[in-house]
């Protein structure tokens, strides 16, 4: 289905009945990635699987696609599906735009589970690899994603998963080149939403994998202590729905069950 929004159209799949689950994808990734999963959380769920701005079916909408603007583009999604209050996962950048959708609608959010995000903003020196990414997008967009989606994984699971590998790089490969410097741009200049991990009332659940190549384990850690957080940790990368997927599923299952 598709929503028009700014004169953009935003593209998501509605499932189920219930309690509502929105899942929200990383970048260079789109809904499609948690098609595995719908069957069981659908049951007994909503499911609102959302295409982020410049991401499969859904259009870019200027050349900086901030964290701000893809909530916006999640909240027109859901206000025209009169939709009042949800629980949200997000996987990498997903889990920055829900930060983002949390931090200015508050009393829409029934729970949020970060699945190998973080609330941090981008270090220095990961504003400056965002920029060589920029670089790199822009002279070779394909081997760009060749190279970003393995560097995913962990390294023994790349053999492990080689058919799962092939089709995510499949999947990337149709993000548009202005949706993924847009993306880029957004996600370099976000905001600090640590605040949020001890501010809001509603169940926060983080999951860490603790062979991630793109989050280090222990700042993570860090970043949750003293909090209400829930911390659930897998052995693996960053791509969880694929490594751990039977863990993650369970565990997203928990995660709605125990409000």
């Amino acid at each position: 289905m598709v929503i028009q929004y700014k004169g953009a159209n935003i593209y998501y799949t509605d499932i189920g009945k219930g309690q509502t689950l929105v899942l929200l994808h990383g970048f260079l990734e789109n809904s499609t990635m948690w098609q595995p999963f719908i069957p069981k959380l659908s049951k007994n769920n909503r499911v609102i699987c959302i295409d982020l701005l410049g991401h499969g079916k859904t259009d870019c909408l200027g050349y900086i696609h901030t964290m701000e603007l893809m909530a916006e583009a999640v909240e027109a999604v859901l206000k025209k599906l009169h939709i009042k209050k949800a629980f949200f996962v997000g996987h990498s950048m997903g889990g920055y735009v829900a930060l983002a959708f949390a931090d200015k609608n508050p009393n829409m959010l029934q729970g949020l589970c970060l699945m190998n995000s973080t609330a941090q903003p981008d270090s220095i020196e990961r504003q400056t690899n965002r920029d060589r990414a920029i670089i790199a997008v822009k002279e070779n967009h394909k081997r760009f994603i060749n190279m970003s989606i393995s560097n995913l994984f962990r390294p023994k699971n790349r053999t492990l998963f080689s058919e799962e590998i092939k089709q995510v790089k499949k999947e990337a490969l149709l993000t548009p080149l202005q949706g993924i410097v847009a993306a880029l741009e957004g996600m370099k200049i976000r905001k600090d939403r640590t605040y949020l991990l001890n501010n809001t009332k509603q169940k926060l659940v983080m999951i860490i994998s603790k062979k991630d190549p793109v989050l280090d384990y222990n700042t993570l850690l860090n970043q949750v202590k003293n909090t209400s957080v829930e911390v659930v940790e897998f052995n693996d990368g960053h791509m969880s729905h694929i490594e751990n997927k039977n863990e993650l599923v369970n565990t997203i299952m928990h995660f709605i069950e125990n409000k």
